[in-house]
């Protein structure tokens, strides 16, 4: 345990909520000298602190908050120095390392003056050697989340954050701000939620579908802020643009010790750093990844059907490409053929996948599938199984999590309403040269449709993969809300025509059964009194006489029958 220093400007009692970033303490790793004075400025999480213990020994970090300090003091003990106070209440010798890569918006204190931005700034300078490497973050107030955020302004931020929420003029707003209002020469990156790092000229040069935007995708998809529409379609328009690096919800300045890499994200508990090369990207997995993050569960099988395939799904850096394609993600290209309503074209590039893919452990994403417009290959993505998965399966689950991608997201697209669901996955799976399901005659209500038992398996895959990406359903933006919900009016509007339909024939067919009910019985009345009469007729010795009468009437030989009935009268009258 080491003693705490106290300055002006300590909060008591007070905590700096801080998380984990993997990303920033490689990087940090990376451009951190070794054996220099090192000054860590505001909150950061242990582990970035860790990072700055490996390589600097004289290192002295300051937070505002009394009760943060003597945790940090207790856990870190006395190879770092702690200091509990304000920015502007530190008085000390300049350091050769300055770590401020939470920025300079948590570092002033009750006590301390409203400082602007541009007067935070010149307080780090002064800390800081002539040649001193700086590492400094800066949230952008123009990113693309703040932008998209549905709460009013004041409802952003809480009382628990204790951070400037008024205007502030001298705070930049872009990277050429940023660049300019340093009094370094910096290297900047732009700071996708600190769970990717890219450096500001390759993010410039993102476009829709390559690596530096789908990171940025995957790093604010999962964002738990409420957002007036989806953020991957304002990512995609800014990377059209060239403007990718203007929408980040931060930046990275790093000055005196330029990054190894190009890009730092975090990817299942590892670290997946970058650089870009003429033909694509040189890729390399670093730390250890978070091992069965999420179950997937199996589906029921019979005795004539495989072995269960695995019971979970992990990182394995192992099946990540050391060298990838330049090329665009798959699904980038099947969004485009869809809108353009080019069934030729999005079936031709099916058919060409379903060819590619074959049975591995290795979970097959469109998203995340590089097209190069000749060949097929694999992206950043290491999910994998416990054993290989059959190749129908994994078709079946990338077309389910595309189908989710599509439809959940309100694209146009050529299919009509009532083949979204299990049978337009199905149909999908057809064009990828997947046989189709044989339709069996259902022996229960339970049973499942055909094209539903086809894409079974495939849906627990997708299911695993967006848990373990952290898509799965969270936080719904407005747009897609008001979508939704209009979609459902529609729904209802159209089932209650059905309904007002059945009903009218229900009492068609109700009247129907009354009119055929009511001659029944008149039929029924009609045949009581037949019967009735007929068996007074039949009872009747007119009747009797008849019927004798008839039957004498088909005698042929009357002359034989009065001779017999003569000799029986005659044997009759001997006997008495």
């Amino acid at each position: 345990m080491s003693e705490v220093q106290v300055v002006r400007g300590e909060m008591q009692p007070w905590t700096d909520r801080t998380v984990a970033r993997p990303a920033l303490a490689a990087l940090l790793t990376d451009v951190i000298p070794a054996n220099r004075r090192t000054l860590v400025l505001g909150p950061h999480a242990p582990q970035l602190i860790e990072s700055v213990l490996a390589h600097s020994a004289d290192v002295t970090i300051l937070v505002r908050s009394v009760a943060d300090a003597q945790q940090l003091g207790d856990e870190f003990g006395p190879c770092l120095q702690v200091i509990a106070g304000a920015l502007d209440g530190l008085q000390t010798s300049p350091y050769d390392v300055i770590i401020a890569s939470d920025g300079l918006d948590r570092v002033l204190g009750y006590d301390s003056a409203d400082l602007s931005w541009t007067e935070r700034l010149a307080a780090v300078g002064a800390l800081a050697t002539p040649d001193a490497v700086v590492v400094l973050g800066l949230e952008n107030e123009f990113s693309l989340l703040n932008l998209l955020d549905s709460r009013p302004a004041e409802e952003r931020h809480g009382d628990d954050e204790w951070r400037p929420v008024h205007d502030d003029p001298t705070r930049p707003v872009s990277v050429d701000q940023l660049r300019t209002a340093l009094p370094w020469a910096v290297e900047v990156y732009a700071d996708f939620a600190s769970s990717a790092f890219v450096r500001a000229d390759v993010a410039a040069a993102g476009r829709p579908g390559e690596l530096p935007t789908r990171l940025a995708v995957g790093a604010l998809e999962p964002a738990d802020v409420p957002l007036l529409s989806p953020s991957h379609e304002g990512i995609d328009t800014a990377a059209r643009a060239g403007l990718l690096a203007a929408v980040p919800t931060g930046w990275l300045a790093i000055a005196g010790a330029p990054p190894a890499h190009d890009i730092y994200a975090e990817t299942a508990g590892a670290v997946l750093t970058a650089n870009q090369t003429l033909t694509g990207w040189d890729t390399t997995i670093t730390g250890d990844p978070t091992p069965n993050e999420a179950p997937a569960s199996e589906p029921a099988t019979d005795s004539a059907s495989e072995p269960t395939r695995g019971h979970s799904l992990s990182f394995d850096p192992g099946v990540v490409p050391g060298a990838i394609s330049s090329g665009v993600a798959v699904e980038s290209v099947l969004f485009r053929l869809a809108a353009a309503e080019d069934v030729p074209g999005f079936r031709k590039l099916a058919a060409d996948l379903g060819d590619w893919v074959s049975e591995t452990r290795v979970i097959v994403r469109w998203d995340d599938i590089i097209y190069d417009g000749d060949t097929f290959s694999y992206g950043v993505s290491g999910w994998t199984t416990q054993a290989p998965v059959q190749k129908e399966d994994l078709l079946a689950a990338a077309w389910v999590r595309f189908h989710d991608r599509l439809i959940g997201q309100h694209r146009r697209h050529p299919w009509p309403p009532w083949m979204l669901g299990d049978d337009l996955v199905s149909a999908w799976l057809g064009m990828s040269g997947v046989e189709p399901p044989e339709q069996i005659q259902a022996t229960d209500p339970d049973t499942l449709p055909a094209t539903s038992q086809q894409v079974a398996r495939g849906k627990e895959l997708a299911t695993a993969l967006a848990a373990v990406l952290g898509t799965g359903p969270g936080t719904v933006d407005v747009r897609t809300a008001l979508a939704d919900a209009e979609a459902a009016k529609h729904e209802l509007f159209e089932l209650k025509g059905h309904v007002y339909g059945l009903e009218r024939t229900l009492g068609f067919r109700n009247k129907a059964m009354k009119t055929r009910e009511h001659r029944i019985r008149e039929l029924r009345g009609q045949l009581q009194r037949v019967t009735a009469a007929h068996d007074r007729i039949r009872d009747s010795r007119t009747y009797a006489v008849s019927r004798v009468i008839f039957h004498a009437a088909q005698v042929r030989k009357p002359k034989v029958v009065a001779r017999k009935l003569a000799r029986k009268l005659d044997r009759r009258l001997r006997r008495r």
